[in-house]
């Protein structure tokens, strides 16, 4: 992310968490059967691929993990942690705020510790649905602050717009996006295009997931595009944990990446 004075959409995001509206019913994700008025975590992580449903309208949910990269254009090797929150104030709306605030990198036998950056944005659904009816949603981010951490493959953006489908397909579930970053360097400003589709399809209480994605890399003129298996499990009622890998699949795509971590539905209602 480049550094962008957006202090207006951070407060936004973090005062625009006050707001509550009535309920909704989160997709469909790694989690523990709920009475039906108890909320249940929506996770979005460990995939690239963000689901189109929103979590549940005024409860606050965390995101959090750490990846293991290695073998990128940019460094050696990378151990990151990222955070996300999210907030649904009304049930089609969806507060979200990013951060990555550590990274150890090594490139070029050196290494250095840095802040990642933080990034706001919001989801919207613009149509609903259920079952094998599709969901449909657009979101949009931007940076708030920008950090000096290297990027891996698919890089930094300067603000972003995404269009998401989820659906249900008999016992599989499917979420896949169309991302359109805006990036630039020292010389020019392009557009970077994404797809991504995940699959998954629960085993017990766990969830398997499979996805591919693919990038454009408008500033080296390339493509980076990767495979990736990820395994959710809940634990509690309001925690889903998650680990999985994935595996680059061009020159200019990062080699391998290995994360964990989970996602924690707050049980109390702002």
């Amino acid at each position: 992310m480049r550094q962008a004075a957006r202090a207006a959409l951070g407060i936004a995001l973090v005062l625009g968490a006050a707001a509550s509206a009535p309920a909704q019913t989160p997709a469909p994700a790694a989690q523990v059967p709920q009475a039906p008025d108890e909320p249940a975590p929506n996770p979005a992580r460990p995939t690239v691929s963000t689901p189109a449903t929103l979590t549940p309208v005024g409860y606050l949910q965390f995101e959090n993990g750490v990846l293991f990269a290695r073998t990128s254009g940019e460094f050696t090797s990378q151990l990151s942690f990222n955070q996300v929150t999210k907030l649904t104030v009304q049930n089609r709306v969806e507060l979200i705020l990013q951060t990555e605030p550590y990274a150890h990198t090594v490139a070029g036998g050196q290494s250095s510790n840095d802040f990642g950056g933080i990034g706001g944005g919001i989801q919207a659904v613009l149509v609903p649905g259920s079952g094998a009816k599709p969901t449909v949603s657009a979101s949009y981010f931007h940076p708030i602050n920008g950090g000096s951490a290297a990027s891996i493959d698919i890089g930094s953006a300067d603000q972003s717009a995404l269009v998401l489908v989820s659906m249900d397909l008999g016992a599989f579930h499917v979420d896949t996006n169309a991302i359109f970053n805006q990036q630039s360097d020292d010389t020019h400003k392009a557009w970077q295009n994404g797809q991504t589709l995940s699959i998954s399809h629960p085993a017990g209480k766990t969830t398997i997931a499979v996805e591919v994605w693919r990038f454009s890399q408008p500033l080296l003129n390339g493509s980076c595009a990767g495979f990736l298996f990820a395994l959710s499990h809940p634990v509690g009622k309001f925690t889903v944990v998650d680990a999985g890998f994935n595996r680059g699949l061009t020159t200019t795509s990062t080699r391998w990446e290995l994360f964990a971590g989970f996602t924690y539905l707050l049980p109390k209602k702002l």
